[in-house]
């Protein structure tokens, strides 16, 4: 797939919950939503959210040249990115977690527009459950708005030959298995010689897949780490190594393009996850719900990013 706005994508990580395009995380913090016991900063948390609105209104004008794509192409990547952010912020009102809203991180450069968004945690956390529940919201939420919005996206786009006069200065994007299904749903049949040309509304569903899968890796403060903490406790730790040291190997012999990416999961490997009042095992819906998890993360992650 190709990217009209011919600069490779940037991306940071999750710590613990919440989108980003891709960034986002919970931490300690002081502030939380109405009825945390904290005070929200609602100016600050409107001034992000119509910060990065302009800035990828902005860089989806620069991709396409023409108003209404660009609307098209900030309107469908805010909304994953709500939409992500606030599956998790629901599960913490609903568990009593004190949370902050979305810190949404405007970037006015391609290729995306932003570095995601961030919601923050403080205090301790009831149980397991809670841990599990708040760290798969958001990823179920995000992916629910990311494959609609990747297919009509998709559906926008051109299929183009080798030599295309459109094709010069764009970068080609690795595809998951998952948007390479959704591709052959939209658009039937490529021949091996053509190529898809991403419409901008698809490129902002490509990059909700592409963080889903990378906010679901079993690591450290990512969604993935905090559903697997949930499922296996302190045993999850050696996991999270296990696939870190995958990383690596992925960086050196096969992507150099994720050494920035390893270098933060080497930061948030060092991070403990928060103290759990309730250390008793999941029930067994939830234990198939992690496995699903698992599932997705499989088929929504990209091992090469763009080429």
């Amino acid at each position: 797939m190709n990217d009209p706005s011919g600069i490779p994508p940037g991306q940071r990580p999750f710590t613990g919950g919440g989108e980003g395009v891709p960034g986002a995380g919970h931490g300690g913090d002081t502030t939380g939503p109405p009825g945390s016991g904290t005070r929200p900063r609602w100016r600050l948390h409107v001034g992000l959210f119509a910060g990065t609105i302009a800035s990828t209104f902005f860089v989806g004008y620069l991709m396409s040249a023409d108003i209404w794509q660009a609307a098209g192409y900030s309107a469908s990547i805010m909304g994953i990115l709500l939409v992500h952010e606030m599956g998790h912020f629901v599960m913490c009102l609903r568990d009593r977690v004190p949370a902050t809203l979305p810190y949404f991180i405007p970037v006015p450069l391609p290729p995306f527009g932003t570095m995601g968004a961030v919601i923050r945690m403080r205090g301790l956390l009831q149980s397991r459950r809670s841990i599990f529940d708040i760290g798969a919201a958001g990823p179920l939420a995000g992916l629910a708005l990311a494959i609609p919005v990747t297919y009509v996206g998709l559906k926008l786009s051109q299929i183009v030959l080798p030599g295309d006069a459109s094709l010069e200065g764009t970068i080609r994007l690795g595809d998951s298995i998952l948007f390479w299904l959704l591709t052959r749903a939209a658009l039937g049949p490529i021949g091996p010689e053509a190529d898809v040309l991403l419409h901008p509304v698809a490129l902002a569903g490509w990059a909700g897949l592409f963080v889903t899968g990378l906010n679901l890796l079993p690591i450290g403060q990512l969604d993935g780490g905090h559903i697997l903490y949930a499922l296996l406790g302190r045993r999850a730790r050696w996991v999270g190594m296990v696939f870190l040291g995958v990383m690596i190997v992925l960086t050196i012999f096969y992507r150099r393009g994720w050494w920035l990416m390893t270098m933060l999961l080497l930061i948030f490997m060092r991070r403990e996850h928060p103290p759990v009042a309730d250390m008793r095992p999941l029930d067994r819906r939830r234990v198939l719900l992690g496995i699903l998890m698992m599932i997705i993360f499989l088929v929504t992650f990209v091992p090469g990013l763009m080429w």
